[in-house]
């Protein structure tokens, strides 16, 4: 019998080079650039008693899981993360081999709704394509325009559903702790990428955004046909911005430990230097780089952790590991 719980695990370090297909642009190198996930199940009664005793297992609620949203809901935020990180993957990599790419700003995807006016009307997995008939280039341009209207005053929303626009109207929110009017959405940017030289990226039943920096990694590899892997099995992680930096993700104590049972010689952890706000409220705060590093030195000694901050750091680390 389930139980509103799940367990979060080691996942997998899939080899990056049956996932990423480029025209003409075979992986021609021995070793690997390996994908990490955790895997997530449903709990039972007797697998949470087993499961709890797992150290590196973590065992969450499924509001917390979830954050209150629907399976739909979840899988539809997970997919555009996977989604938006391959784009941002294929950008800086083909950009970074001087290869052409281009970009194209669709507008506001919608992750959640919390108390928003537009609740019956708007739903997760929609994209807001103009505000009162005015497009921006960026989610602050349409944040700081919603800012600047009289809270309660009523807005006009166009936006994509199930590929069909509609349109809404609804007025302004206070949002929490803030004066500023707002719609009451979780929302990020939604972009797409154009190529020359045909791309593919099929992750499988991976989801989220913390593919980023490998996908990059594996495309870069292929389309300048270096072998910046020097035929290591390199494993790694982390979210990938259009401008290439890389950020944290969750459950890298986990992917340490997927990666070594995949064979991996060297993991790729973010670092994002903590903030002195970050700092007074956690105190003891574990950088992603610092708890790889420790879950390494325990589970997986032979191991290398390098730190990295972004795709262009991650090469240059890789260069100076041959």
């Amino acid at each position: 019998m389930p139980i509103p719980y799940y367990v979060e695990k080691p996942g997998d370090a899939s080899n990056l080079s049956k996932i990423v297909q480029i025209d003409k642009h075979p992986d021609r190198y021995n070793g690997k650039f390996m994908l990490t996930s955790v895997e997530i199940e449903p709990l039972t009664p007797v697998s949470y008693i087993y499961d709890k005793f797992i150290p590196y297992y973590s065992i969450e609620s499924t509001n917390n899981l979830t954050d209150g949203q629907t399976n739909d809901e979840y899988n539809k935020v997970q997919n555009f993360y996977m989604l938006s990180s391959i784009n941002s993957a294929i950008f800086n990599a083909y950009k970074k081999a001087n290869k052409y790419v281009d970009s194209k700003y669709n507008g506001i995807y919608v992750l959640g709704m919390h108390d928003s006016s537009f609740s019956k009307k708007l739903h997760v997995g929609d994209t807001i394509i103009s505000v009162d008939n005015k497009k921006f280039d960026n989610s602050e341009g349409y944040r700081n325009y919603i800012f600047s209207k009289k809270i309660g005053s009523n807005i006009t929303i166009k936006f994509l559903h199930d590929n069909k626009v509609e349109q809404a109207t609804a007025p302004t929110i206070k949002l929490p702790e803030t004066n500023h009017s707002g719609i009451g959405i979780v929302l990020t940017d939604d972009f797409s990428v154009k190529t020359k030289i045909p791309v593919k990226v099929n992750p499988g039943d991976v989801g989220g955004p913390s593919g980023g920096l490998m996908f990059a990694l594996q495309i870069y590899s292929q389309l300048t046909n270096q072998n910046i892997r020097h035929n290591m099995n390199i494993a790694g992680t982390g979210t990938i911005s259009p401008n290439g930096s890389v950020g944290e993700i969750g459950g890298i104590d986990k992917k340490i430990i997927a990666a070594k049972n995949n064979g991996a010689k060297i993991f790729l952890a973010p670092y994002v230097k903590p903030t002195k706000d970050v700092l007074k409220i956690e105190p003891n705060h574990q950088t992603n780089y610092q708890l790889a590093k420790s879950t390494a030195k325990k589970y997986a000694p032979k191991m290398k952790v390098i730190p990295v901050t972004s795709f262009e750091d991650a090469i240059s680390k890789l260069n100076s590991v041959k």
